[in-house]
């Protein structure tokens, strides 16, 4: 064996001590089967091949949108039939690349798509400016006389109530063609991240050596051994504060794309522009803030219970996640995740028990952290004509159990969507996309709660839903609040660097937690390390989305199978009507606060429980 062969050997080994598992040595079972799409890749090549040939058929349509119905419907139909194909070679080289991110193979694929979809879009770009050219009157002439036309009556609605934000043909061509440039800060900034950071090896808990990873991180932070903690959380830092110019760079970059949009579609401000997308007015945003900003004691108090039960001199980021009840800590095993889901989920019935067992039973999910995997975890959204698929890193923590419940109900969202809708809205708003997987999660809660084995138990799982509020209310409504001053700071022309981001993102941090928080230096560069900060004004969704879903649940536990049929029927509306209303239809109305109040009051009760049983 040569010099190289043994260092690759070395390498696809696992008999290296604390080194992450390669992906040949897990089952098949706890894998995607990817060729769900496609069997072969050639085939994959094939529709690649004659999507670069679609982009030549919108020529056929380009101008002729206003001469008659006919044409109007074989446009739109053209379109969602490239559309679809698209979705297929698109998901396949993103799933395909998410697995290694050290495969250039898929890396490549990934890069050929963007590069195709921008394309794609360029040439499609003149079909909205076309159809906003035709009087209203005339373009509902156009669906008495072609009825399959009525189908796009709410996309028309739509087009002409941003009328005021679209561009000529060729300005939306031109956008359409800055797109990729425009992906390119969070693309690098994910490679960096998931690939290319290096990060530090310490001892854990046990005195064993291992390398610091983004899964290994978060498991740590649950740790009893406080300075096992302290050291995994420095340690995850140390690739980002190294690198904290490049990575200031690329946030800038990504926040200058947004300004350059906004101003090309004549919006006031980076913010009104990201949420009309889903009109959503802008008062919903900053009335988030400023309600929880009014009710900072809620999380004061909790910090407080925190400190004290652990008997801490002072109180760092890296205490905020340990339980205060070591004795009931469990393990689970992802088999073991897949039955508590289940039985938490029964409440909304069987119908969606089907659906889940059929995602389980048919590998629609890679489970286990693996070298050069993607970090975190995701639902892919809806894939016309094929199913959803979910990414995990499973670490056998009850936060993954939590993991499972949250991106199984995005999962099971796309699936009711995509299986209820046309083409047209067979996706759903940022706005409610938190809705349905935070749902599952509250009724995971509900359940462990109910069905817990001991007092001690019925503690640790009332302190896992304060530890969510926290980091899916407050944190993400912190976070919201960060995207807002550093996009209102670069609107005013000011420079967004390393030194302006941490002083904004460490003021907010002690605000928010109040004097019992000691800001460590390692948390004011949290800017640089995550990825939804490169997602454009979505964090605060977790917030709404998180109260939304508690409403839902409260009324599917007081009302039964009325309430499941509404939410079901949530889960099949899709796009097919604006965000604020299906959740209206739902039951729920997020233009009032009581979602929000409902929040704080729920727990502020679990704190009066937690603080009377201990």
């Amino acid at each position: 064996m040569n010099n190289s062969q043994g260092r690759k050997a070395r390498f696809e080994s696992d008999e290296i001590k604390g080194s992450l598992k390669i992906r040949s040595h897990i089952d098949d079972k706890y894998k995607w089967n990817l060729t769900d799409i496609y069997e072969e890749e050639q085939k994959w090549e094939e529709d690649f091949a004659n999507l670069e040939k679609s982009i030549e058929g919108y020529k056929a349509f380009t101008g002729q949108l206003t001469a008659a119905a006919k044409v109007l419907l074989e446009c739109l139909k053209f379109d969602e039939q490239t559309g679809t194909l698209l979705s297929w070679v698109y998901h396949y080289a993103s799933l395909a690349k998410d697995i290694d991110l050290n495969d250039t193979k898929y890396q490549s694929l990934y890069d050929r798509c963007s590069v195709l979809a921008s394309r794609i879009s360029a040439a499609s770009s003149f079909i909205k400016p076309e159809i906003l050219t035709i009087p209203k009157e005339k373009l509902w002439a156009f669906m008495d006389e072609e009825p399959e036309l009525r189908i796009y009556d709410h996309l028309f609605e739509e087009y002409f109530r941003v009328k005021a934000h679209s561009l000529t043909p060729r300005e939306e061509e031109l956008l359409a063609m800055v797109s990729p440039l425009q992906e390119i800060p969070y693309t690098a900034f994910s490679l960096y991240s998931n690939a290319d950071a290096k990060f530090p090896f310490v001892k854990d808990d046990k005195g064993d050596e291992i390398q610091m990873s983004h899964g290994r991180y978060y498991s740590a932070l649950e740790s009893t051994d406080r300075e096992y903690r302290k050291r995994a959380y420095r340690a995850f830092y140390v690739p980002f504060i190294e690198n904290k110019n490049t990575l200031a760079a690329l946030f800038n970059g990504n926040v200058k794309g947004l300004i350059f949009n906004t101003r090309a579609r004549n919006y006031s401000s980076t913010l009104e522009a990201s949420l009309d997308a889903n009109n959503v007015p802008v008062a919903v945003y900053t009335s988030l803030i400023d309600t929880v900003n009014m009710h900072l004691k809620s999380l004061n108090r909790w910090a407080g219970i925190k400190k004290r039960v652990l008997k801490l001199d002072d109180f760092h980021a890296y205490d905020t996640y340990v339980t205060l009840f070591p004795s009931v800590q469990k393990k689970y095993t992802y088999e073991e995740g897949i039955e508590i889901v289940l039985k938490a989920l029964e409440p909304l019935g069987q119908d969606y028990r089907n659906h889940l067992l059929k995602a389980f039973g048919n590998r629609w999910i890679d489970v286990f952290e693996t070298r050069g995997k993607k970090s975190g975890a995701y639902s892919s959204g809806t894939i016309i004509g094929i199913h959803p698929y979910v990414l995990l890193n499973w670490n056998d923590q009850l936060g993954d159990v939590f993991t499972l419940a949250h991106e199984m109900g995005h999962n099971m969202h796309s699936y009711y969507t995509q299986n209820a809708q046309p083409y047209v809205y067979a996706d759903y708003s940022i706005f409610v996309a938190e809705v349905a997987s935070t749902a599952n999660e509250a009724l995971l809660q509900e359940y462990l709660i109910e069905n817990a084995g001991s007092k001690e138990e019925k503690l640790a799982l009332i302190e896992n839903f304060l530890n969510s509020v926290t980091t899916t209310f407050f944190r993400q409504t912190r976070f919201a609040e960060f995207e807002k001053l550093v996009n209102e700071a670069a609107e005013k022309g000011d420079s967004l660097t390393p030194d302006l981001l941490c002083t904004i993102y460490s003021a907010l941090e002690e605000k928010y937690w109040g004097p019992i928080m000691t800001v460590d230096e390692e948390e004011s560069y949290s800017w640089a390390r995550i990825p939804h900060f490169y997602y454009n004004f979505y964090v605060y969704q977790y917030a709404t989305g998180f109260a939304a879903s508690l409403a839902l649940v409260d009324k599917i536990k007081e009302e039964g199978a009325p309430a499941v049929s509404r939410y079901l029927e949530f889960l099949r509306s899709g796009n097919s009507d604006y965000p604020i209303n299906i959740l209206k239809k739902a039951g729920v109305d997020m233009m009032t606060p009581e979602p929000v109040m409902a929040v704080i009051n729920r727990m502020n009760r679990y704190m009066d429980e937690i603080e009377s049983l201990l």
